[in-house]
């Protein structure tokens, strides 16, 4: 199958008269296996289910989510690959006017909330219906708890009391998705599938009580109190289940799916994809995201670099799950026969680059520790880094046919190229040969020590190194490429001193300009949110200095991004 169908005639072509499930996303239908919403419906049509698809659905209209009938089983909502309120608004919450997810580049048709926005629209144009709601994606996953959302500046539900769906899935939702097909399909009961999030009458007596909602609008101590008990159960291994009263009801949250084993993650990413715009969409314009994704390339899940401000450790976990090198090698192969294609793997990698194939035998046999991090505030000895198989990896990939060159653009943790002193410099040494063009992006995000200690990122001395050690690299091969630094202003804690020394640094030690600098953005479900909030460290309870102001936010950012003359590499 090339597309999941978005109409009854691309039914009808299949042979399918009514679907068993009918997805709904904020992003235009992109059928690569980088669309969440595209995996899952591959997955489960895989496994025997009828799916399809509905993109970004007129919100006035019935015409839009009623044009593919009503499913069997369910409806699956998603906001999209970024969060609604993310794409749709700045850091200093100004309305953006482009969307790289929808045809055309205008930021027209996703609407604000719009997992909330979707599932209404389901209870009113389908009114009466008896089919789930099901909502997942990561704008739902990091909102299952009572969370802070800063475009209300308010503390909010758990997402499912204000969508009224039925059911979440959060986090890597493949396998959760297909139990809850096979145990709707069969009647049977489905609340003990791991991975899914439920509203209650009744608590569960073998889960873990949260604080209340209420409590947490009481009190920010207990709103501490719930994300560091959220946070810690997050592991599949050692995870117990939640529960959190919000009036006289429960949300119920399963324990997290298993990681997945390297069959599974080959078996999901040997599915076909289109790597296109689907033709319904496609017509209505162009879209940018696709020039990114097309010819990419994942080669695992999950990260255990656990940044205070980044929620892919509670999304996608903190375990690394790799792909075996034959089902890499095999994808790209497929890629290389591609009659359009012209030689280039635009990303070969995952949330990190170089964490591919690299995890703790301690942790996936024990789960996370509970009192350490692996990479903060040092790497942990448990975790051994070698990069030898990445490198045999990217050898072997060069060496396909018709692939010219395969770019990293993930981004990669410098601390454990440095912390290898095996195959280190040889990863190194390849990378910068052979797979960046013109620039490799790094994220120290500060040079400060206090503020990276409050973003649990390793100290400055390793940036330095690994600086010296890239451009003398590019020396020896006779390259001139760069380092790009991805750098956060207004961070808890971060004041306009914390940036002008930042500035300094960069100029006299880096000797560069910085440009790439985001102000950092409250997102629900991280630890650098809940110092937004609380504006205090959650792990010493001493009180933060936090800028609000959104002008004075965008002025630590002009701080660093000012431009001083006679800066030299």
């Amino acid at each position: 199958m090339k597309f999941l169908p978005t109409t009854k005639e691309e039914m009808k072509e299949l042979g399918w008269e009514k679907l068993d499930v009918i997805l709904v996303s904020g992003d235009t239908y992109l059928d690569t296996s980088y669309n969440g919403s595209s995996l899952i419906g591959k997955w489960l049509v895989k496994h025997g289910f009828k799916v399809g698809i509905i993109a970004q659905p007129e919100i006035d209209s019935p015409n839009d989510i009623t044009r593919l009938g009503e499913p069997d089983l369910f409806f699956a909502i998603s906001g999209g690959c970024v969060d609604s309120m993310v794409a749709n608004y700045t850091a200093t919450k100004k309305k953006r006017q482009q969307d790289d997810f929808t045809p055309g580049g205008l930021n027209n048709k996703r609407p604000d909330r719009a997992v909330l926005v979707y599932s209404n629209m389901i209870r009113r144009f389908f009114k009466g219906t008896d089919k789930k709601i099901i909502i997942s994606g990561i704008e739902s996953s990091l909102r299952r708890i009572t969370h802070y959302d800063y475009w209300s500046n308010k503390l909010r539900k758990p997402i499912l009391f204000d969508a009224k769906a039925d059911i979440l899935s959060y986090g890597m939702g493949e396998m959760s998705m297909l139990a809850l097909a096979r145990a709707l399909k069969n009647g049977e009961n489905w609340q003990d599938i791991r991975g899914l999030c439920y509203i209650s009458k009744e608590p569960r007596k073998d889960y873990l009580a949260l604080p209340s909602h209420q409590e947490c609008l009481d009190s920010k101590e207990k709103f501490t109190e719930l994300f560091h008990t959220f946070y810690l159960n997050c592991d599949p291994i050692t995870a117990k289940g939640l529960i959190q009263k919000c009036d006289d009801r429960y949300m119920v949250q399963n324990p997290p799916s298993h990681s997945y084993s390297q069959e599974i993650m080959d078996e999901i990413y040997s599915m076909e994809f289109a790597r296109d715009v689907h033709p319904y969409y496609k017509k209505q314009g162009i879209v940018k995201a696709l020039d990114t994704i097309k010819y990419s390339v994942t080669t695992h899940r999950g990260c255990y670099g656990e940044c205070n401000f980044c929620a892919i450790a509670i999304h996608q976990g903190r375990t690394i799950m790799s792909r075996s090198q034959d089902s890499i090698v095999n994808e790209v192969s497929e890629i290389s026969k591609i009659p359009k294609f012209h030689g280039n793997i635009s990303d070969l990698g995952g949330p990190t680059a170089n964490m591919y194939g690299l995890e703790c035998k301690k942790k996936l046999k024990l789960g996370s520790c509970p009192d350490r991090r692996c990479l903060y505030p040092k790497k942990c000895p448990s975790l051994i880094v070698n990069h030898k198989s990445q490198i045999d990896l990217l050898r072997k990939l060069k060496a396909i046919p018709k692939i010219k060159k395969i770019f990293i653009a993930s981004g990669i943790r410098y601390d454990m190229i440095l912390d290898d002193n095996k195959c280190g410099q040889m990863y190194l040494k390849e990378v910068v040969k052979d797979h960046i063009s013109g620039q490799l992006k790094i994220a120290p995000e500060h040079t400060e020590d206090k503020i990276l200690n409050l973003m649990g990122k390793d100290g400055k001395s390793c940036l330095n190194e690994f600086k010296n050690n890239f451009y003398k690299l590019n020396n020896e091969l006779g390259k001139k490429q760069f380092l790009t630094y991805y750098l956060i202003a207004a961070h808890p804690g971060c004041g306009e001193k914390e940036m002008k020394d930042l500035k300094k640094y960069a100029s006299q030690e880096l000797k560069i300009n910085p440009e790439q600098v985001q102000i950092f953005t409250p997102t629900p479900s991280t630890y650098s949110t809940l110092m937004y909030y609380t504006e205090k460290d959650p792990f010493t309870n001493k009180k933060l200095f936090v800028e609000k102001d959104n002008l004075k936010k965008q002025k630590q950012k002009d701080i660093v991004i000012e431009k001083r003359k006679n800066i030299k590499r």
